[in-house]
């Protein structure tokens, strides 16, 4: 597979987080309704065999890479500082710090309003919502019924970056390419179709990813799904949390039921004890033949996420 460094320039407001698994989900459509169906198919040979056609990263601020939340004890304290709480706020590492030893990342790392010249890079606020029967263009019989729904506003002059691993032998870069500019183009996640989710891709270069030398473990760019992969538990670190994925495109209308089975994930930015990054990602395909949804038996999940290969001794926290 070939790696890719996509940069992004955010147009609108997001209603759903531009996270890999979501952003993987959209072009697996993106391809459908440009390349056929057909064309997806073939894609999706062997996917839930570790084969992926294409693994897709999270959308990270241009030049930053998520910092890992390990323990305290694998970080060194930065000289002069001893709030706590500013140390929390430290979530991005530049990435030409990425060759220092990792117990120094937190000295390197710094917080969003830094990136964002004393701005936070986004804020949220919930944007009222009313249903509305389209057949008599009111509310219905039941009356007013407003709800909310949180958007993201992202601040302007901040790029954004993919790292996206293709097997151009089923997908080649220039197709891949249009797919992605035709999810900025109509939006991307919830409430597209009112504006929601638009961006532009203003770079798209084959590039290698980001490693350190000697490496024995590996930094996660996307939620994954590491479940029964042999992973070293002394040298893994994680979080969890639960993915509650729903259909999108033309398979919200079908049958009436968009949600599909919930997924368990490990969070972006997790360290995994590893020497079985060569391919540039680790994880699983999930899915298939009715396993994570019974709308669309066909439906897959990246549960594969790119890494970056590191070096990483969890003896230093002993």
């Amino acid at each position: 597979m070939k790696a890719y460094r996509i940069t992004l320039s955010l147009q609108s407001a997001f209603a759903t987080p531009l996270k890999g698994d979501t952003l993987f989900g959209q072009l697996c459509w993106a391809v459908r309704n440009r390349l056929g169906e057909a064309q997806l198919t073939a894609c999706l040979q062997g996917y839930t065999q570790n084969r992926p056609f294409a693994v897709v990263s999270d959308a990270f601020p241009s030049g930053y890479l998520p910092l890992p939340k390990l323990p305290s004890c694998f970080y060194k304290t930065p000289e002069g500082v001893s709030d706590r709480k500013a140390l929390k706020k430290r979530a991005w590492l530049p990435e030409t710090a990425l060759h220092h030893p990792i117990n120094d990342w937190l000295s390197y790392a710094t917080d969003a309003k830094t990136i964002g010249n004393n701005k936070s890079l986004s804020h949220k606020h919930p944007q009222p919502h009313n249903t509305i029967n389209c057949q008599t263009n009111t509310t219905g019989d039941e009356g007013f019924a407003p709800y909310s729904i949180e958007q993201e506003w992202f601040i302007a002059d901040i790029d954004w970056t993919i790292y996206l691993l293709l097997d151009t032998e089923r997908l080649n870069a220039k197709d891949c390419q249009h797919c992605l500019a035709d999810i900025g183009t109509f939006g991307f996640g919830r409430d597209a179709s009112i504006g929601m989710g638009k961006f532009t891709l203003t770079a798209f270069t084959e590039q290698p990813l980001l490693s350190q030398a000697d490496a024995n473990a590996c930094l996660t760019l996307a939620p994954c799904a590491p479940q029964a992969l042999g992973f070293d538990s002394q040298r893994s670190f994680y979080q969890l949390f639960t993915r509650f994925g729903r259909h999108g495109d033309i398979a919200v209308h079908q049958q009436g039921k968009p949600f599909k089975n919930p997924v368990l994930l490990a969070q972006t930015a997790a360290i995994f004890g590893t020497n079985q990054q060569e391919h540039g990602f680790i994880g699983q395909g999930i899915g298939g033949k009715g396993q994570l949804s019974n709308t669309l038996k066909e439906t897959v999940q990246q549960g594969y996420a790119p890494v970056i290969a590191i070096n990483f001794n969890a003896q230093e926290c002993l």
